[in-house]
């Protein structure tokens, strides 16, 4: 089934698990610590760590098996500490919260270019997607919501020299909800577009 699945990648993945999920916990608070508990674990495939709840993300220029279904069920309705380390539990607790407290949340992705902004906004969009309700008009949200960023990539974005498809813009993407925590309409306000980079070619 689903659920035991899901249950059976957690656990692989709780066996697995090196260095320190979360760097509060590190004995020694250092530059050199982290860089060394972070190394050991993106040499791990363990591209997310914590510091309290900020989410560390490293790219992993490869395609790593932590983004299905069923670890998309695993994280659901999970407190983040009681799961290795994943972007998955930031959606699901800002979703949660949401619900919980009937109050706003936001999600602030930041880093260089080819950190993985945009693939982060999309796995949170994703997940969001997948534990909210279903239904004719609400899919039809969630498809355009979800269908949004190639649109925005094909005329923001541009190759540098760390990333073929660098997004050359910053964007503050709003989702709206019913009560039952429903999507029900969406707002993308696109702004910092690098007008320079993406209608001029760079000579070399």
């Amino acid at each position: 089934s689903t659920q035991s699945t899901g249950h059976k990648t957690i656990m692989d993945m709780l066996k697995r698990e090196k260095g320190v999920g979360d760097m509060v916990l590190l004995e020694e608070i250092s530059e050199t610590s982290l860089y060394k508990n972070i190394l050991e674990r993106y040499n791990a495939d363990h591209i997310y760590t914590y510091i309290g709840p900020v989410v560390v993300s490293i790219n992993p220029y490869k395609k790593i098996d932590i983004f299905t279904s069923q670890l998309q069920q695993a994280y659901r309705g999970r407190y983040y500490y009681e799961m290795p380390p994943h972007i998955y539990a930031l959606a699901d607790d800002s979703y949660r919260s949401m619900l919980q407290y009937k109050m706003n949340q936001c999600i602030i992705i930041s880093g260089e270019s080819g950190a993985g902004k945009t693939e982060a906004s999309k796995i949170i969009m994703q997940y969001v997607s997948f534990v909210s309700g279903s239904g004719k008009d609400i899919n039809r949200v969630k498809d355009q919501l979800l269908s949004s960023n190639p649109i925005l990539e094909a005329f923001g974005n541009a190759k540098t020299l760390r990333n073929d498809n660098s997004s050359r813009f910053g964007k503050y993407m709003e989702i709206q909800f019913d009560y039952a925590g429903n999507p029900v309409g969406g707002l993308i306000t696109v702004y910092l577009l690098e007008k320079s980079r993406v209608i001029t070619r760079t000579l070399r």
